[in-house]
């Protein structure tokens, strides 16, 4: 036996020797006990001064019971139940029945209790001077203590202090014999629980009370009103406050008041957009602590030095700050939950998030066990050889080397996750392309020359010039921070760089131009470009390639997001599924104001990241109408929800019948594109004697009328995220001029008996898609009914014919050159036609041919019927996937959808969709 593991036995065998005149130690017990003297002092210094709790050392202490008539008294029972509390997390930790996770819940189980009952203590001890709180309704009100940091978060270490702050909800004076005014009295219960919890007395300290967290830190009034604080936030709070408070909770006194409190101040801790000015404050403070790190000589602290606690904590922190304000799920106070939330909504690959979870765990164990050893607020492994030796072999390892080892590999994992999260953007000069674009901008406005930019690559160097000399001497320049004044000079060279390799370098200039000017409100997105530098490249690749979604981003901003979202690169979500998860939440939201904008930016949001998938070539054009369709229907269903609630609010509700969203033309067939409007039509299955059994009862009529409107007010609306979408409910019965919500027997009778045979056409696209289950299928199968029924040939052809040459005599905008990809010869609504002729004179016979509605889905079954060659229909397939991707890029491109003549893969659809209407359409 080495000389270091005889001493580390001897010690060991002294430390129970001790406990064995306590009480009795068996010899069984004398081994079991071993670990626990070889990792800890303190828990066996706590059990020779409570022998009864060895037997007990695996059960959880109950609190005591305090006496307001015995300060002393209550402030020793407080320290002894801390202590004999924690000893019990040693013994569960070391004896292997507790993960970290557990040890560190069961930690801030004590801190809870202990401020709980030191509050209640420091409050009875005042109120026989000067009564409670009560403000000018006389309702009493009771300091709220919140606790930030690990406390906050629920993982806190085994000898950490609290980080609290005080404050009360409103203000008031106390009742007693003495007056107090409510700042006043809650300063000296505050300090009273600080000396409760903190003075080191015989017995001990039950926690170190640390309140510099508090406004305006050492300076500060120890007690604030909840004014006061929302006050100081708005206007003082800097950005270091923001992480302390993003773990914030109340955990003692007025908990109701305090949940309010946190819930007041979230949009200072998480702004609406994407946030990448945390980074910058990240690395301050970062700086800062690396600075102390190095001054005292700390490299070796397992909280503060290289790859240590504090760098997994600031990491997971910058990302909830940066991105917590628009995804709610990623607002957790602990970390471990905070870091499974960041990989579930794909912020960090599931791996690193692992890596980064056991390391933590790992770093957090032995910061434990360190200060398990002695009860000492301590970061770092001891100096000395023997201690270090009890750490190592209490975690199972031979000798310090192993644990040291296995300590370096986990915080080598930790730095190199920090550096590739926040390392920041390359600090040197600009690269090489970049250069002479970064000297020309510097020059602006006054000097540059703009052959620069003509050498760049910009064909109009002239008119770019311009547009910079403009930008660079804006107001919106000249007053920007030095921060975003520095963001904003490192933006505009590399957007030149990128604008310069894009596929259209003049247009992607100018439309950046505009973003920039847009946005130079919120210095937060120069932040993200600045530190983004992938996102400044698809920013140029937008701009260069779509002048709607360079129109939408300068629009809205925050769409931005999807440019540098990692998840915007992989796979497409099912839209309608996203669309709807949020569903429940926004429908039970109380603020319509705030629902509705939440679904603004989710729909747009999603819109905007199918543009760029099939900009990508990550998505065909009818995967993208499919996905477009899809997002449309979810929004659909979460807005007729919101509809209904308003109406039933107000009106109360109908039994039975129900109400029913029809979709028509491109949302009916799921063809939607990028601007396009909705075809809805409305139908109740109401009795219409029926009434509503509201405050304000409204007959079945009028009352789905009110849904009706509200619903599509809802989707017109325009909010700070921009609006749905448009309605067009023309194609109800009797169009424009009836009514706008009609029976489900009135709407199977005007079927059945008056519609026009364009109805019936229009009735092959449309698709059930929100409202009431059983009225969604009864009005499926009326479609299906009315479809099938047989019709004369002849006649069939010749209306069907008919119809389209009216249309095309209106709306084609086909000349020489170009082709109206639509309303042209051998356009898209000529194949649609084509399509409704076929099911209408087919379906009767061949029901496989009422499901589809899609012209794919729809070309498939009638080749799989045999009712058209198999090569007609690979050939109208194709015909259709171009004319579909030709019309999308015109969309996108802001461009009417014509195309010039001459394109020989246009030229080869038209023919081809022309070809089937004469040898098998109503031309046939």
């Amino acid at each position: 036996m080495d000389a270091i593991d005889s001493r580390l036995e001897t010690l060991a065998d002294r430390r129970l020797d001790a406990l064995a005149e306590a009480r009795a130690l068996p010899s069984a017990l004398r081994d079991a006990l071993r670990p626990l003297a070889t990792a800890s002092d303190f828990a066996i210094e706590t059990l020779v001064r409570r022998p009864a709790l060895v037997d007990a050392r695996h059960a959880m202490v109950p609190p005591p019971a305090l006496d307001p008539a015995d300060p002393e008294g209550a402030m020793a029972a407080l320290r002894r139940w801390r202590a004999a509390a924690s000893t019990v997390l040693v013994a569960r930790d070391v004896d292997g029945l507790d993960a970290v996770d557990a040890t560190l819940a069961g930690s801030t189980r004590i801190a809870e209790h202990a401020l709980h009952l030191g509050l209640a203590q420091a409050e009875a001890e005042l109120a026989p001077r000067f009564g409670r709180v009560r403000d000018a309704e006389g309702r009493e009100q009771r300091l709220v203590v919140f606790a930030l940091g690990k406390l906050g978060g629920g993982e806190l270490n085994f000898s950490s202090d609290v980080d609290l702050v005080y404050a009360y909800a409103r203000g008031g004076a106390s009742d007693g014999p003495r007056v107090l005014d409510a700042e006043p009295y809650f300063v000296r219960v505050g300090q009273r629980l600080a000396q409760l919890l903190g003075d080191v007395t015989a017995d001990g300290f039950s926690h170190r009370v640390d309140l510099r967290l508090r406004p305006f830190g050492d300076s500060g009034r120890l007690a604030l009103s909840f004014d006061a604080m929302e006050a100081y936030f708005q206007r003082d709070g800097r950005d270091w406050e923001r992480y302390a408070w993003l773990k914030a909770r109340p955990v003692a006194g007025d908990l109701a008041a305090g949940d309010r409190m946190v819930e007041a101040l979230r949009p200072f801790v998480y702004r609406r957009y994407l946030d990448f000015t945390a980074l910058d404050a990240l690395r301050e403070m970062k700086a800062m602590i690396e600075a102390e790190v190095a001054r005292r000589d700390m490299a070796d602290d397992l909280k503060r030095g290289p790859g240590g606690i504090r760098e997994v904590e600031f990491l997971v922190q910058a990302l909830q700050l940066i991105r917590g304000g628009r995804e709610p799920a990623l607002r957790r106070r602990g970390l471990l939950p905070a870091l499974s939330a960041l990989a579930a909504a794909g912020h960090l690959p599931e791996a690193t998030a692992q890596r980064l979870a056991e390391a933590y765990r790992f770093l957090r164990r032995v910061e434990n066990r360190v200060q398990m050893l002695r009860d000492a607020q301590t970061y770092a492994l001891p100096d000395d050889p023997l201690d270090r030796l009890r750490i190592a072999r209490g975690l199972a390892y031979a000798d310090a080397a192993g644990l040291e080892a296995a300590l370096q590999a986990h915080r080598d994992v930790v730095s190199a996750e920090f550096a590739a999260v926040l390392g920041g953007p390359r600090r040197g000069g600009p690269e090489p392309a970049v250069e002479p674009l970064a000297a020309y901008w510097a020059a602006l406005p006054d000097a540059g020359e703009p052959a620069v930019l003509a050498a760049a690559g910009f064909a109009d160097a002239g008119a770019a010039d311009e547009a910079l000399r403009r930008l660079a001497g804006s107001a919106l320049r000249r007053g920007l921070s030095p921060r975003a004044a520095a963001w904003f000079d490192r933006i505009v060279p590399l957007l030149l760089a990128q604008a310069a390799a894009s596929t259209a370098p003049d247009a992607s200039l100018m439309r950046g131009i505009a973003l920039l000017t847009a946005i130079g409100r919120r210095s937060s997105y120069f932040a993200l470009l600045a530190e983004q530098p992938a996102a400044l490249e698809r920013l140029a690749q937008v701009c260069a390639g779509s002048a709607l979604l360079a129109e939408r981003l300068t629009e809205h901003p925050l769409l931005l997001d999807e440019l540098l979202d990692v998840r915007a690169a992989g796979p497409l979500p099912d839209a309608q599924a996203v669309v709807r998860d949020r569903a429940v939440g926004l429908v039970a939201s109380d603020d319509a104001e705030a629902a509705l904008l939440a679904l603004n930016e989710r729909r747009h949001s999603l819109a905007f990241r199918i543009g760029l998938a099939w900009r990508a070539g990550r998505l065909d054009a009818i995967g993208a109408t499919r996905a477009l369709a899809a997002v449309a229907e979810g929004v659909v269903g979460v807005a007729l929800g919101l509809a209904e609630r308003e109406v039933a609010r107000a009106h109360g509700r109908i039994a039975g019948g129900g109400f029913a969203v029809l979709g028509y033309g491109s949302i009916g067939a799921e063809e939607l594109g990028f601007a396009s409007d909705l075809d809805l039509v409305f139908v109740h299955g109401a009795d219409p004697q029926a009434v509503s059994d509201g405050p304000r009862p409204l007959d079945a009529g009028r009352y789905y009328l009110r849904v009706a409107q509200k619903f599509v007010a809802l989707l017109d609306t325009a909010t700070p995220a921009g609006k749905l979408y448009d309605v067009d409910a023309r194609l109800r019965p009797a169009g424009a001029k009836g009514l706008l919500v009609v029976g489900a027997a009135g709407f199977a009778q005007y079927q059945h008996e008056r519609a026009w045979t364009w109805e019936h056409q229009a009735l092959v696209r449309m698709r059930p898609l929100a409202g009431e289950p059983s009225l969604l299928a009864a009005l499926g199968a009326l479609r299906e009914a009315v479809l099938a029924r047989p019709r004369d040939p002849a006649t069939l052809a010749r209306e069907v014919a008919d119809m389209r040459e009216r249309m095309r005599r209106e709306l084609d905008r086909s000349d020489e050159g170009h082709l109206d990809l639509k309303q042209g010869r051998g356009g898209l609504v000529d194949l649609e036609f084509l399509l409704q002729h076929a099911v209408l004179r087919e379906a009767g016979r061949v029901p496989a041919l009422l499901s589809p509605r899609h012209s794919d889905d729809l070309l498939a079954a009638l080749g799989d019927a045999g009712l058209w060659p198999i090569d007609t229909v690979r050939a109208l397939r194709d015909a259709h996937a171009r004319l579909v991707e030709a019309s999308l890029a015109c969309t996108l491109d802001r461009r009417p959808r014509r195309a010039r003549r001459g394109d020989p893969q246009l030229e080869a659809a038209c023919a081809a969709v022309a070809s089937a209407w004469s040898t098998l359409g109503p031309g046939a």
